[in-house]
């Protein structure tokens, strides 16, 4: 039998954890699934039941369902639980640098999470995305600190500031036909992780990101299922773009 090495302890830890945080991806997206100006959901709309981890109504399961009315609360049965496999998957695969680890596993537990509130309700909650962006420069910064260097670091803190930066400015010049704050704010640490990699790979990723919104958009053209003047959320086509580039490295 191989002995079990640091990184593959790590891998490990981030497997398990991935499996245990499942229910509070879900609670997340309950809590935040809500138009801008509501206040942040507590319970069953139907029937008023409460949801939290101290009362773990089945919504917080794969079934989604409530406890006492059995109505769906949240996102549909299973994709939180797809979803998060498909996370231990990426962390699998992409097999980053020890160091680099922590930074793509924390981004990915606030990142799934919003991209869900993003698809039900087009917009990405600060709750969600500033601590996805603090962790990520954090852990990527203690990552420099302990063997990868500064150059990595400067480099995602640049990366990351450029691009919320230009989609922050195609909001304040296009209006509603430019990127939301919501998604310059996501583009602060998915900008870091793939700045950390090199600026190739963030080419990469913004070309897969721009490139798979552009496909969605003409296929719902072509089945009618939308309009030019539709606006679909760009969180999800950020996040698999980012997932991809990061697979292909």
């Amino acid at each position: 039998m191989q002995p079990v090495t640091g990184a593959r302890r790590l891998r490990l830890a981030t497997v398990l954890a991935s499996v245990l945080v499942t229910p509070l991806l879900r609670l997340a997206v309950v809590r935040h699934a809500v138009p801008s100006n509501a206040p942040s959901r507590t319970g069953c709309d139907a029937c008023g039941a409460v949801v939290s981890l101290t009362r773990p109504w089945p919504a917080l399961g794969p079934a989604g369902r409530c406890g006492r009315c059995r109505a769906r609360v949240g996102p549909p049965p299973g994709t939180i639980e797809i979803a998060a496999l498909a996370a231990v998957a990426l962390l699998v695969l992409v097999g980053p640098p020890l160091g680099a680890l922590p930074a793509l596993a924390w981004w990915l537990g606030w990142t799934l999470p919003a991209v869900m509130v993003d698809l039900a309700v087009h917009r990405l909650p600060d709750r969600l995305t500033l601590p996805a962006v603090g962790g990520t420069w954090l852990l990527l910064g203690a990552a420099a600190l302990t063997g990868a260097g500064v150059g990595p670091w400067a480099r995602a803190v640049t990366a990351g500031t450029g691009l919320a930066l230009f989609f922050a400015a195609s909001t304040l010049l296009l209006g509603r036909r430019g990127f939301g704050l919501g998604d310059a704010k996501l583009a602060l640490s998915a900008g870091a992780l793939l700045g950390w990699y090199g600026w190739p790979v963030l080419v990469w990723g913004l070309l897969l990101t721009f490139g798979l919104s552009a496909l969605v958009s003409l296929g719902l053209l072509v089945a009618r299922r939308a309009r030019w003047t539709t606006h679909l959320p760009f969180g999800p086509f950020l996040l698999l773009g980012t997932a991809g580039a990061l697979l292909a490295t």
